[in-house]
């Protein structure tokens, strides 16, 4: 009888059994809803650079603002404002906007998110935090609803080198940083935005979850790789327990 087949050879354990052990979650509309505090946050910024609110400029700016929502907010600006130093400035403004609101205690958990977290984690799973914005408003973020320690890693662009979505760093970052697979198409990538979906698809992850309870719809999640779209991410846990 070979060594691998004698009784003595222990099996694998439930931990190694399971698949798809890393989830990268975004946070704003995905598992955090800030109520709208990301166009209060931009009327900020875009006063400190002098567009007036209510003007043509303003309404033109703010509607790209929303559509690419999930890409890192500094890249926003550079498109937005033109040089780099109107750009840095317009994103001092507006994080310094976004963090004061966020102290007002507007942010909240999306429902059922936490519980969610909880349950991938006890289900052996890594759970990461991605963020668009800078580390000072993740961390405001982060501190309003008391989430410090709820997932394993958290991460901004910053973090992968200064490059958000829908560029693939932050989740390949966290890949590299967690170690708790081997491979990326065991990697889970869930979102709100096209951005998270192309970010997700261009790591190579395995499952890219769409959810409903952010910025865009069914149509432009599956249009930018969705390969599942769920009502939100309460519904997470359920489907990985269910994929082969």
């Amino acid at each position: 009888m070979s060594p691998e087949t004698t009784p003595d050879t222990p099996g694998p354990t439930a931990a190694e059994t399971i698949r798809h052990k890393l989830v990268v979650l975004d946070m704003a509309g995905t598992t955090v809803s800030d109520g709208g505090l990301v166009e209060r946050a931009f009327e900020r910024a875009a006063a400190h650079l002098g567009v007036e609110a209510g003007t043509p400029d303003h309404a033109e700016k703010l509607r790209y603002v929303l559509d690419t929502m999930g890409e890192s907010k500094i890249s926003v600006f550079r498109h937005l404002f033109g040089t780099e130093e109107r750009a840095r400035r317009a994103n001092a403004a507006f994080e310094e906007a976004y963090g004061e609101l966020v102290d007002g205690g507007l942010v909240t958990p999306v429902p059922g998110a936490r519980a969610a977290i909880e349950e991938l984690r006890a289900d052996g799973r890594t759970v990461v935090l991605t963020t668009g914005f800078a580390r000072v408003t993740q961390d405001a973020i982060l501190g309003a609803l008391g989430w410090r320690d709820l997932a394993d890693l958290t991460l901004c662009p910053a973090d992968a080198g200064g490059r958000g979505r829908p560029y693939p760093d932050m989740v390949l970052t966290a890949f590299l940083r967690t170690g708790a697979v081997a491979d990326v198409r065991e990697v889970v990538v869930a979102g709100d935005t096209a951005y998270d979906m192309l970010s997700g698809r261009r790591a190579g992850a395995g499952i890219v979850a769409g959810v409903l309870t952010g910025a865009h719809g069914r149509a432009a999640l599956t249009e930018h790789g969705a390969t599942h779209v769920l009502g939100s991410v309460a519904e997470l846990p359920a489907l990985l327990r269910e994929s082969p």
